[in-house]
Order: C-alpha cells, then structure tokens, then sequence
C-alpha cells in the first residue's frame, strides 16, 4: 500500500514539473501562449485595453514562433513572458 502511494506521488510531481524541462525553445513558446490562453479564460477583470494588448503581443509571438527559427522562438519566449507579467501584475491590481 505505500508503496502505491509513494509511486502515485512520484508520478504526480514528475507530471506537474514536466513543463519545467521543456525540451527545446520552441516548446517553452508554446508553453507560455497556453499559459496565456488559459489566463485570460479565468481572469475575470480586465479592461479592454489589456486585452487587446495582450492579443497584440500574442499575435507579436505567435508571428515569431512562425519563423521556425532560434531567434523568433526566443522573441517569442521574451514577449510572452512579458504578457504573462502584465497578466499577473492585473491578478494583483498593479495594472501596467
């Protein structure tokens, strides 16, 4: 019996920090635009601004990711971090 919980465990957390070890650049980009689409599904306030500014940046990124290159999946992964910033900066109501 511990022995199932313990394997149960140890699957979970290697589950959960799966996304930690993304295998390449193009990988992380893909990781941050979900995570930006599932942000903005359960964020309940934002004004009309932030969101088109968050749409214009995920377009910016998404055109980036496109170019299949080194260079646009690391354009990529800086502006999709920075819409991540600014949705977390509207969770805790520093709007930028």
């Amino acid at each position: 019996m511990k022995h199932i919980a313990f394997a149960g465990l140890f699957i979970s957390a290697a589950l959960l920090a799966s996304p930690v070890f993304a295998n390449s650049q193009a990988d992380l980009c893909q990781i941050n635009l979900q995570k930006i689409k599932d942000a903005k599904v359960s964020t309940e306030e934002m004004s009309e601004g932030m969101k088109t500014d968050i749409d214009a940046t995920v377009g910016q990124a998404t055109a980036e990711h496109a170019k299949g290159t080194e260079e646009g999946d690391k354009n990529c992964i800086s502006l999709t971090t920075q819409a991540l910033q600014k949705l977390q900066n509207n969770v805790k109501g520093d709007p930028q």
